[in-house]
């Protein structure tokens, strides 16, 4: 009880503090930070006229695309396109208007916050106005993983009696929560504004998470895709000529970005989105974030992992588990430790002295970034600056990722918090914590959808010219001509991904319920 009061008094103590020193400038501009990231207003600007050169000659207005700037003045863009110069780069800033009209929160509230933000849409209750239909899927080795259907409330009697038909064209909407299983008032609306686009929301919840069963004494690697593929798998089954996008939210960004390294083209996933990622994923989990979130986070998961305490005694030093302070000691007695008597753990850092090794081991099998070249699909990730979770923008943006892979996209924000990205006009809060009225769209979830969007009309334009030139060079041209416009990721050999389910299950026996 003493530690609820001491949390509530810190986070008073930032709402008055934080919007005053925003006021009075003691904090300094969101442009000494880009300086900091080594990005000038100069570097963008050249950046983005550079993008604007379309392959195709097609005019795009740089003005809207571009970093806006008074003259003689100091004021900084509120959100930045950062990628390598492509034929796509170049038609998402033609065509995706939300990419350059990011308007962050500043004065006087307590929007402008990033903690602020952050504890909100973390913390504060949702009343949402959609409904869930769980399908629980037994995997290869017997455990349970829950996927939940969201539909909106005047279909959810009807959705309960029939399934969704599998001869729906609807895109379905993959959700990944972050790694502690919580379902945050973002996963929610998000829901929510998909189904109002004509997607077919699904959130994956893994094993333990979300009142899902935990059928085995064994829980989920941080980076181990192998339960999300056979997800994916069911999920073409039962919509099999629907396209699929996922979208994964804080932490389990991490498990997205391993699953699409590993399969890489054989993912079926059309497109990707990341709501403020998590990317040095061993370093996040030594160091924390700050003091209070840390704190926070840790008590969650032991909260959670509470419930299966006999179960997890099995397997695990309980007693060590329970009394453990920090991520790092955490993960390391759930997955790091030898089998037999346990290694003693220093309470003071979370850590265990016999388990370095292993621990090294762990992220060398779990980093999300660790086949990250064998990505195949574009993914986009959005950031803010002053994200309290991520940490220095520094030191756990990989920047030279999005500046050199081209399926890499970041947006990146003054402000925002984690998951927040709250704008000046807070559209995002119109719908009121009640549910009454009708909900603003997150500029976050707006972006992304936008990214897909436009993400699928260019590669359905692309394969319309290949065939057309295809055509062309059947028609009369040489062998040699129709090569130099075949796709060359046609000659490449696909990653050992199978997602053939009919030589792996079954679908007719009883593996869902």
């Amino acid at each position: 009880m003493l530690e609820w009061l001491v949390v509530l008094c810190i986070v008073i103590l930032v709402a008055v503090i934080w919007p005053a020193s925003k006021y009075f400038g003691i904090q300094g501009e969101p442009y000494a930070l880009l300086q900091r990231l080594g990005i000038s207003r100069r570097q963008t600007k050249e950046r983005v006229s550079e993008m604007c050169v379309s392959d195709r000659e097609v005019p795009v207005d740089c003005a809207n695309a571009q970093t806006s700037d008074v003259e003689g003045g100091n004021k900084v863009p509120a959100v930045a396109l950062i990628c390598k110069p492509s034929a796509l780069a170049n038609y998402l800033l033609k065509h995706c208007r939300t990419f350059s009209n990011f308007t962050a929160c500043t004065g006087w509230t307590w929007r402008a916050s990033a903690f602020l933000q952050t504890v909100y849409g973390a913390c504060w209750p949702y009343k949402s106005r959609v409904h869930f239909v769980r399908d629980y899927l037994q995997l290869s080795d017997d455990g349970l993983v829950a996927l939940d259907w969201a539909v909106s409330v005047a279909g959810a009697s009807y959705q309960k009696r029939r399934r969704t038909s599998s001869n729906s064209t609807s895109p379905i909407l993959l959700i990944i929560p972050n790694s502690f299983g919580k379902i945050t008032r973002n996963v929610l609306k998000l829901c929510e504004v998909a189904l109002s686009h004509g997607y077919l929301p699904v959130v994956f919840n893994r094993r333990s998470h979300n009142a899902t069963p935990l059928s085995t004494v064994k829980l989920q690697q941080f980076g181990d895709p192998g339960h999300l593929r056979e997800a994916v798998r069911y999920v073409r089954y039962r919509q099999p000529v629907s396209r699929l996008y996922a979208v994964s939210e804080s932490t389990g960004s991490g498990l997205l970005l391993s699953y699409l390294g590993e399969c890489g083209s054989s993912s079926y996933v059309t497109a990707a989105a990341c709501l403020s990622p998590v990317f040095r994923c061993q370093s996040w989990f030594e160091n924390g974030p700050i003091w209070p979130l840390h704190w926070a986070l840790v008590t969650y998961q032991r909260i959670c992992l509470s419930r299966y305490r006999t179960v997890l005694g099995e397997t695990v030093h309980t007693d060590t588990l329970f009394s453990s302070c920090s991520l790092r000691g955490l993960e390391e007695v759930l997955f790091c430790q030898p089998p037999g008597p346990k290694g003693a753990l220093d309470l003071a850092t979370g850590t265990s002295s016999s388990s370095g090794g292993a621990w090294e081991a762990y992220w060398e099998r779990n980093e999300p970034l660790r086949d990250v070249d064998e990505v195949a699909i574009p993914v986009l990730s959005v950031c803010a600056q002053d994200d309290p979770i991520r940490g220095d923008p520094q030191s756990t943006l990989p920047l030279e990722l999005f500046e050199s892979n081209p399926h890499f996209f970041l947006l990146l924000t003054t402000r925002g918090g984690h998951c927040g990205f709250n704008t000046q006009e807070g559209s995002a809060f119109s719908g009121g914590v009640t549910g009454g009225g009708t909900p603003g769209t997150s500029w976050s979830h707006q972006a992304l959808l936008e990214f897909f969007r436009a993400t699928t009309d260019f590669i359905a334009a692309e394969e319309r010219a290949k065939q057309a030139a295809r055509r062309r060079g059947l028609g009369g041209s040489s062998q040699g001509k129709v090569f130099r416009h075949r796709s060359v990721s046609t000659c490449k050999r696909l990653p050992a991904c199978s997602h053939n389910i009919h030589t792996i299950y079954n679908w007719q026996r009883s593996y869902t319920r």
